[in-house]
């Protein structure tokens, strides 16, 4: 199984993304932080132990516009990361740090700051208290796409499926909130 057969059975199907998961588990996907640079918008979730996706909490987050934003840190390894949710000009975003780590890989993130924005207005920020070493989120990676999807399941045992936006779209984000991501071969 690979994640292009995976994605032609169609975005709500999870059994082709379970299958995918069981490979990757031992082999590992081969995944580079380079790869993963860019927004990503939220297309689809899958609750753990579901095999339909959920459509009414995927229906508001896709209508939040609900996106993870990956960048390279602009020093070191590190990535930047941030999640987003947007209700016209009014924007929630958390902001923090990540790392990628294993074969499979991880994607091991803390957020540090929570922002609430109005347009390019920022309203408030304020710092978050780091979690506790053994509840740190992360993202298992699944697979990325060449068609730009990103699978991963979540801490709480969920799956979800991202799509890349296209250069320069982000018509809800806040000026300079994408990145200026390296291009790949997948991208």
């Amino acid at each position: 199984m690979t994640s292009n057969d995976a994605l032609e059975q169609g975005p709500t199907a999870a059994a082709p993304w379970l299958a995918l998961e069981r490979q990757v588990r031992h082999h590992g996907t081969g995944l580079v932080a380079e790869q993963l640079h860019g927004c990503w918008r939220l297309e689809q979730l899958w609750p753990r132990g579901r095999d339909r996706a959920a459509a009414a909490s995927g229906w508001l987050l896709r209508g939040l516009a609900a996106r993870l934003v990956i960048a390279a840190a602009a020093q070191g390894p590190a990535l930047q990361v941030s999640n987003a949710v947007q209700l016209g000009a009014l924007q929630l975003r958390f902001v923090g740090q990540g790392r990628l780590q294993g074969r499979r890989p991880l994607l091991l993130f803390q957020f540090e700051q929570l922002q609430i924005r109005w347009g390019t207005r920022l309203l408030l920020q304020r710092p978050l208290p780091a979690p506790a070493p053994q509840r740190q989120p992360f993202f298992a990676l699944i697979a990325r796409t060449a068609s730009g999807c990103l699978v991963a399941r979540g801490r709480g045992g969920g799956l979800a499926l991202w799509q890349r936006a296209k250069n320069g779209e982000a018509p809800t984000a806040p000026r300079g909130e994408q990145p200026t991501a390296r291009t790949n071969s997948q991208g």
